[in-house]
């Protein structure tokens, strides 16, 4: 299924999937039509809008942002919306101490009938808020004018700037706050 194919959090008979809490879910980022990654995660919590899992770093060696360093021994602890256009990823070093938060912004989450895996088609922008909440840094916005959305699909280009001036005011506000409402 492909996240364009249901409505957004929802399998393609139309029931919300809710998935029970320790099961392992399978993460899959998708951008421009072709899978970017996939990882096994342990699922947290699901209330129906918002799932929560737990990841290793997933990807190969160190990706240095120059802000941050994602490295093996990085746990992420990752929010997925079905209905909002964007997922939230705490980030912490191997020895539990919080590097902050990567923010992707993409159309909402969807969960797999059987739930296993949830699928995440990734629109380009991100944002990445410090630790101590002293940098809030837009991120891609020249990939994301190059991708052609806004001209392939202009409401998922609205939505994603949406989204990502949210996801800025709430980075600046405390993001925090909207993982533990």
């Amino acid at each position: 299924m492909s996240a364009r194919s249901a409505d957004a959090g929802e399998t393609e008979a139309g029931a919300a999937t809710e998935v029970e809490a320790g099961t392992e879910v399978e993460v899959v980022l998708v951008k421009a039509g072709r899978t970017k990654i996939r990882y096994p995660s342990a699922l947290l919590a699901d209330d129906g809008a918002r799932l929560t899992v737990r990841a290793p770093w997933a990807a190969e060696g160190v990706r240095d942002f120059g802000f941050v360093r994602f490295e093996p021994g990085d746990v992420f602890t990752e929010h997925y919306w079905r209905d909002r256009w964007y997922a939230v990823k705490e980030v912490r070093a191997g020895d539990g101490t919080l590097k902050g938060w990567y923010c992707d912004v993409t159309r909402p989450a969807v969960v797999a009938a059987d739930g296993a895996e949830v699928l995440v088609e990734d629109l380009d922008l991100d944002l990445w808020v410090s630790a101590d909440g002293t940098e809030v840094l837009r991120l891609d916005e020249d990939e994301f004018a190059a991708s052609g959305l806004a001209a392939s699909d202009p409401e998922a280009a609205e939505h994603a700037v949406r989204a990502l001036d949210e996801l800025t005011a709430l980075g600046r506000d405390g993001l925090v706050s909207l993982l533990h409402d």
